[in-house]
């Protein structure tokens, strides 16, 4: 079973969803490089706290072994018992500052110089503190502690110093890691947003393009094609209402072809007895005509040839909107079509003795093979109509990149350059006399230019090349054409 994506109701939905996917990336960005730096924020906070009281504490050791020092040394001089209440004051002291180091920063290596100190303090206490009057040589001897004290203080601040250098390192090497990971994580969710803006972009203009293309294939008189549009619902019921549009353009198209039809009949008999009413003027049959007469006669007769022949092509032109659909595209070769061609107007080539320069190449092109071939019969037979007798008609097919060019000229007397901006619009005649006495019906190169746009290509008038009328056209062989909404 094929899955369903959910879409959504309308297309202010669409847009605030792609905003929040869009935006989802960058919050996630956002959160996560704030959390990375308040870790080393707090890293950085601890390292110094530790640092600037560690370092507070070994000043206040080194102060005190100095006061212990100076006040036993004392004390072994002097024998004075007020100097062992000093002494206990500030054994106090740094037994203190032994246990705030020992809580700032405790380690392995830290205990060892710890207990190096308290032992050494140990072995004064055992001199100062177990008898009022210590004999000289014990005290001597505890004396001899005090340098080992030194010697674990001094280590103390080395450590604490090797800390401060090993996490500022540390510090560092996590700020480099934690830049790259931001890069990187930045890095991602760029790319992740723009797959992201892609896809709501693709989303967004999908049924916009279905309309586009909708309006557009309505403004060609295209109404075969249905008109579907998937997307929110609010562009969807935009969608049924061209498809009404389409199908009510359709009807009155419909509609004006048969009124079209219906009103030439109905004055095609009255015309046709205006017509022969006046040629029994004209011949005589009601008695002679003076000049006067007969000049009106003539007036009549020639307008009642015009009016038939405006009525003939409303009566063309509307069969022709009638078999007018939509483009029926195949792969074929351009040589066996025009040779098709070709062959419904050898006749008429022979009776005209008209020559014909051919230089076709055989291209290999996908189109409507039928419409194609409709614009090759009406450019043939507009160059027949204007080919003197014993002239030459001219037509050239070769491929440019992706492009058929053909063209199609004659050694009539041109089209002038006033004329050159009607000679595509329906029923429009050129001044220039025809070969033949048959007068054409206006909607020939009417017909050419819309299936040339149809299948995506132009025409157009050439000059310098060839003596008469050289028209040129530019066909896609693979035509990108407009597809129906999915």
């Amino acid at each position: 079973m094929r899955m369903r994506w959910p879409r959504p109701k309308s297309l202010s939905s669409l847009m605030l969803t792609g905003f929040a996917l869009v935006a989802a990336p960058l919050l996630l960005a956002v959160v996560i490089g704030t959390a990375k730096v308040r870790s080393l924020s707090d890293a950085s906070t601890t390292l110094v706290r530790t640092g600037v009281e560690a370092t507070h504490y070994t000043q206040q050791l080194f102060q005190q072994i100095s006061a212990i020092e100076r006040n036993a040394k004392l004390y072994q001089v002097l024998g004075d018992p007020a100097l062992l209440q000093v002494y206990r004051e500030g054994r106090l002291r740094l037994l203190a500052t032994l246990d705030n180091i020992e809580d700032v920063a405790a380690d392995p290596v830290r205990a060892t110089h710890l207990a190096a100190l308290r032992n050494g303090l140990s072995r004064l206490d055992a001199a100062l503190l177990t008898t009022d009057a210590p004999p000289p040589e014990l005290l001597r001897d505890a004396l001899e502690a005090i340098p080992s004290m030194w010697e674990g203080a001094f280590a103390l601040s080395n450590a604490t110093s090797e800390q401060i250098e090993t996490g500022l390192s540390q510090l560092q090497s996590d700020t480099v890691e934690t830049q790259q990971y931001l890069f990187w994580l930045s890095a991602g969710l760029i790319a992740l947003t723009a797959v992201l803006v892609g896809l709501f972009m693709y989303v967004l203009m999908r049924p916009i393009r279905q309309i586009d293309n909708a309006i557009s294939q309505l403004g060609k008189g295209t109404f075969s094609k249905p008109i579907s549009v998937r997307g929110p619902s609010d562009l969807e019921d935009l969608g049924r209402q061209l498809e009404w549009l389409r199908v009510r353009l359709l009807e009155l198209a419909q509609e004006r072809n048969r009124f079209l039809r219906h009103m030439s009949h109905e004055l095609k008999t009255p015309l046709a007895n205006i017509r022969e009413g006046t040629e029994l003027l004209m011949d005589g049959a009601v008695g002679e005509l003076d000049s006067a007469q007969r000049e009106v006669a003539a007036i009549l007769r020639d307008n009642g040839i015009k009016l038939q022949q405006l009525i003939e092509n409303l009566l063309s032109f509307s069969a022709w909107q009638a078999r007018h659909t939509g483009l029926e595209i195949s792969e074929f070769r351009l040589r066996p079509l025009i040779k098709s061609v070709l062959e419904t107007h050898q006749l008429t080539l022979l009776a005209q003795r008209v020559h014909l320069d051919l230089k076709v190449q055989d291209i290999q092109l996908r189109a409507d093979r039928a419409k194609l071939k409709l614009i090759l019969d009406n450019l043939l037979s507009n160059a027949l109509k204007y080919s003197p007798r014993g002239g030459t008609i001219y037509i050239h097919a070769n491929q440019d990149r992706d492009v058929l060019v053909l063209d199609v000229a004659d050694t009539g007397p041109g089209i002038s350059k006033d004329e050159r901006s009607a000679i595509f619009e329906a029923f429009y005649s050129g001044r220039a006399p025809t070969a033949g006495h048959l007068k054409g019906t206006g909607i020939g190169l009417s017909v050419v230019n819309e299936f040339v746009q149809a299948h995506g290509g132009s025409i157009e008038i050439v000059d310098g090349i060839f003596p008469g009328a050289h028209f040129r056209v530019r066909l896609p062989l693979a035509p990108n054409l407009e597809k129906e909404p999915v």
